[in-house]
């Protein structure tokens, strides 16, 4: 029979193990979600951008294979995170609100990423590259639209 203080060990280093796997990487994730969020604003934008909204879309959906990508690599490689930081926010134009919305939630993946731990086998990089390549071709397409 387990003693009395092997069961409360077991109980904190389960709590313990639980934690650490809530706290996986929340930088990468908090990107993820801001990207993925940008892109509903960029489908839901309407398509007179000059082909530029498009464009946008396309790096966003490469900025998520490398941020996934970056999250795998760090899972097997046990990096450790680095502490919260902060995350800034604009305002939405009234007359461009889908694309200043995708605009701002792209801002914050890149604020997420650049706050990561910087070695997830270089795909944090790349998406940061994608990120800025959308960040191009969303204000683009806000200089082009209605």
């Amino acid at each position: 029979m387990l003693s009395r203080r092997r069961v409360i060990g077991i109980v904190v280093l389960l709590c313990t193990l639980s934690a650490i796997a809530l706290a996986d990487q929340p930088y990468m994730r908090a990107a993820r979600t801001d990207l993925q969020q940008a892109r509903a604003q960029l489908r839901a934008a309407l398509a007179n951008k000059g082909g530029h909204r498009v464009k946008a879309i396309e790096h966003v959906n490469q900025a998520i294979v490398y941020v996934n990508q970056g999250i795998a690599f760090d899972r097997r490689h046990n990096h450790a995170q680095r502490l919260l930081g902060e995350v800034f926010n604009t305002s939405v134009s009234p007359d461009q609100p889908h694309m200043q919305a995708a605009l701002d939630h792209l801002r914050q993946a890149k604020s997420n990423l650049e706050n990561a731990t910087s070695d997830k086998g270089g795909y944090r990089k790349k998406a940061i590259d994608e990120v800025n390549n959308a960040i191009d071709e969303t204000k683009k397409g806000i200089d082009a639209g209605e």
